[in-house]
């Protein structure tokens, strides 16, 4: 059995995706990014082969995307995160036309063709308000786990504005809540209605066509569903594979790479025949 594997290089997190010569998914690792990202890429590759009995060579094609692609050295082609994330997005839900990739330090919004092409897109500038590093640094104001916010935010019955477009700012502002004796989940749901706004602009920049599918780390966060929900009125495609989109992408892409390698070298192949048979004369 021959595989592909897609590697998306994240801010925070690294994650792989492993699919088999039919194009279905076999496998997934995750590990955090940290400083090191060359070891990080090589870790998931490993968890990968180790956790699935696939043995090295028979992984015949490697794609790395994310902000770390160019950091993983035994990649065959590295990928922007766009194409990623498209071709991802459009195999989880094949209706997709929009999609929202929500990450640690970047958000960005695709218009994509039925093909997967992107058509037109658009990204948060500068400041990491749109991303998820913000939801990071209000989790650590309120001495919270990232993992607990969008569940508590839920729970809100008076959610508290966070108006500032910065995330340093912002932190300030989370701050003055609890001073002022706001609760945590009224402070954490204006903290998501912060981001919403934001992201939902990018959405609509892009002029957003129905469905539209979230993909990105954010996806396990229900308050974020629900917040970009609200704001754009319909409901969001989001699948157990979302935040693995970018890695998913890259492995079909890589699969795709290696299908047509495989028949430019048959026609090569064919190619030499031909000609030998046409320099010598048919067997007798």
């Amino acid at each position: 059995m021959s595989y592909s594997v897609g590697i998306d290089v994240g801010a925070r997190m690294t994650r792989a995706l492993l699919l088999d010569g039919h194009g279905r998914v076999q496998g997934r690792a995750i590990r955090e990014t940290g400083a090191r990202l060359e070891l990080a890429a090589q870790q998931v590759l490993e968890d990968l082969c180790g956790n699935y009995r696939v043995s090295r060579p028979e992984i015949v094609y490697i794609a790395s995307t994310g902000y770390g692609r160019y950091r993983v050295p035994f990649r065959q082609i590295q990928i922007t995160e766009m194409s990623c994330h498209a071709v991802g997005a459009l195999w989880l839900f094949p209706r997709t036309r929009t999609v929202l990739d929500i990450g640690a330090m970047n958000s960005r919004a695709l218009r994509i063709a039925p093909t997967g092409r992107v058509e037109a897109f658009r990204m948060n500038d500068r400041c990491a308000s749109g991303a998820g590093r913000f939801l990071e640094r209000v989790a650590r104001s309120l001495e919270l786990e990232l993992e607990e916010v969008g569940e508590l935010s839920l729970r809100s019955q008076d959610p508290q504005p966070i108006s500032s477009i910065c995330a340093v700012l912002a932190e300030s502002e989370v701050i003055n809540h609890v001073t002022a004796g706001k609760s945590v989940e009224d402070i954490l749901r204006g903290a998501h209605n912060s981001i919403g706004e934001r992201l939902v602009a990018l959405v609509r920049q892009v002029g957003a066509h129905p469905e539209i599918t979230l993909t990105g780390g954010v996806t396990k966060n229900r308050g974020m569903v629900r917040a970009l929900e609200e704001r754009l009125g319909v409901q969001l495609n989001v699948s157990p594979h979302s935040d693995y989109a970018g890695a998913l992408g890259a492995a079909l892409l890589a699969r795709q790479r290696w299908l047509r390698l495989q028949e430019s070298a048959a026609r090569g192949r064919l190619q030499s025949c031909e000609g030998a048979q046409t320099a010598f004369g048919p067997s007798p």
